[in-house]
């Protein structure tokens, strides 16, 4: 898969000037990767899992993760992320960068063609364009494009963007899926049967979906860089990571993400190291407690740096996830060149977090162990998704921990897409636990911008603060990389200060796949960037499905 071009639960935005992450870390390495196996071949299928199923395979209209690690096998774009998280040329033969940015110049490669047969042109890129900045398109990624000032079609394969002023997300913009003109014009979008029969130009189409169970996809024989290695990959719906791992031991998963405990004390012995790599590095996601701005209980910032005092988060990452992870403190991964280094995370401290909400005025004033105020104690819920151990096993130590300093926290799971339709896009939770991939471009406008405090927005939480905001408008205006670290730099402090989430962790990803599985080759960006790569010799292939 290619995570690293949709690395959200909503956002993409990756960019070349980071700092690199380290390279994967390969551990428990079987003596059986050491077998010459010959050149690679066509044939087999990968079984992976995920925790939720798809919600839209229409990239411009999903903000879920299940939806994007289908649809990034189903479509192109003009440009993409190599292993070093560079951007270069992918449907675009070539691109050009004038005028300090202000121009930007593609040209398309002929002979890419839609399943249909119909070619891909510059005509698609347009359609794309004019729907992505349609008010009537319910996207969360118009920003990007409305930042366009005119979008030229200049021949068949070559279009010319050219922006007001400079945006430093102008090439990044480009690595957002191309959509088919020729079956999507005049469409509803939001009641398309192509959001769930879409049509692509990708290297993998769908042959089968059963609801709930799982998703097949097969190699487009047509794909423009040639086909993939493998025949299939098999996504199983499994909503629950216990059950993965107990279908990983038994054969009928390639591969899976492991929860630390798994990684550390369930993977060893001789038997997982001939049959299974697995691999270790600091993730580009981070997990958080988010509050609902627009309820009184959270209204006060003194509030909430409170709860960021009474909750410990160093527990959270050894208790959770047996210390393969690290504190957050904001919504950069550290290591990279706009992580604030002076920022350190706050130190569980129960008096503080008393004495914070003392000021606030929350009081155990009829001496029940809870503190109230007005006549009303302090009780709410925590919602997350079902099937998510970590974070269920994190809001139970923040239950335990607010209750020592007389707050009641309840928590309540509910089922993926139920947690997105009904809840978060609604905006009808106290708080809730949840993650976001992080950006290697410092942009967060999508998040944090108070023009998506909105329903259906990204700023869910209804943060709005007018300096963040003016910040965020000229970091994406920004392109020197120091200036961009300075107000970035800004940027944490004031999300730090205002607690609009609890910051918690920064997991280790922890992924591992059957031996049997070649061509894995580590690198900045993962291990997924070339998974057309991989193959499996052809003695242990598993037979493709029969419908």
């Amino acid at each position: 898969m290619i995570k690293v071009a949709f690395l959200l639960v909503a956002l993409l935005a990756l960019l070349p000037g980071c700092d690199r992450p380290s390279p994967d870390r390969e551990s428990d390495a079987p003596a059986s990767t050491s077998r010459d196996f010959g050149p690679p071949v066509d044939g087999g299928r990968l079984l992976q899992a995920t925790l939720a199923e798809p919600m839209n395979l229409i990239p411009a209209l999903s903000t879920d993760s299940a939806s994007h690690a289908v649809a990034e096998h189903l479509y192109v774009a003009p440009l993409k992320y190599d292993k070093d998280i560079k951007l270069v040329p992918w449907a675009a033969e070539s691109y050009e960068v004038l005028e300090d940015g202000r121009l930007l110049r593609f040209r398309l490669r002929p002979g890419i063609r839609w399943w249909d047969g119909v070619e891909l042109t510059a005509k698609d890129v347009e359609f794309t364009y004019k729907l992505m900045i349609d008010p009537k398109t319910p996207t969360a990624y118009a920003e990007d494009y409305l930042a366009v000032k005119s979008f030229t079609v200049t021949g068949r394969y070559s279009f010319e963007v050219r922006y007001d002023k400079p945006f430093a997300r102008a090439l990044v913009t480009w690595a957002l899926s191309i959509l088919p003109e020729h079956v999507l014009a005049g469409q509803d979008l939001m009641n398309t049967k192509y959001s769930r029969e879409p049509l692509g130009c990708g290297a993998y189409k769908i042959k089968e979906w059963l609801p709930g169970s799982r998703l097949v996809l097969t190699a487009n024989e047509e794909y423009f860089e040639g086909r993939p290695h493998l025949d299939e990959l098999v996504l199983r719906v499994i909503p629950d990571q216990a059950t993965q791992f107990l279908e990983l031991k038994a054969g009928n998963l390639d591969e899976m993400g492991l929860s630390p405990y798994q990684y550390l004390f369930e993977t060893n012995g001789l038997e997982w190291k001939e049959r299974f790599r697995k691999y270790e590095y600091l993730s580009f996601g981070y997990t958080y407690l988010g509050y609902n701005l627009d309820s009184p209980l959270f209204s006060d910032v003194r509030v909430r740096r409170a709860l960021d005092f009474a909750i410990d988060k160093e527990e959270i990452v050894k208790g959770v996830l047996a210390g393969l992870g690290v504190p957050a403190v904001g919504p950069y991964k550290p290591g990279t060149w706009v992580y604030n280094e002076a920022l350190k995370p706050r130190p569980h401290d129960p008096a503080r977090a008393k004495a914070l909400l003392a000021e606030a005025g929350w009081r155990d004033t009829d001496g029940d162990g809870l503190l109230d105020k007005g006549g009303r104690p302090f009780v709410f819920t925590i919602l997350t998704n079902q099937g998510n151990t970590q974070r269920i096993q994190a809001a139970t130590i923040i239950q335990r921990r607010l209750r020592d300093v007389g707050i009641e926290a309840r928590i309540r799971t509910v089922e993926w897409a139920a947690f997105i339709k009904e809840f978060v896009n609604k905006g009808r939770f106290d708080a809730l636990v949840l993650g976001w991939n992080i950006l290697q471009d410092p942009d967060i406008y999508d998040v944090w911008h108070s023009s998506k405090a909105e329903p259906g927005g990204l700023n869910f939480v209804h943060y709005r603060n007018p300096e963040l905001d003016e910040l965020l408008e000229e970091g994406r205006r920004t392109l020197d990389q120091n200036r961009r670290k300075r107000i970035y730099g800004r940027v944490q402090e004031i999300l730090h200060e205002d607690q609009p989430y609890c910051f918690l962790y920064v997991p280790m990803s922890l992924p591992i796949l059957q031996a049997r599985i070649q061509g894995v080759a580590p690198a900045p960006a993962g291990i997924d960037y070339n998974f057309y790569q991989w193959w499996i010799p052809r003695e242990l292939q598993r037979p493709v499905l029969e419908r």
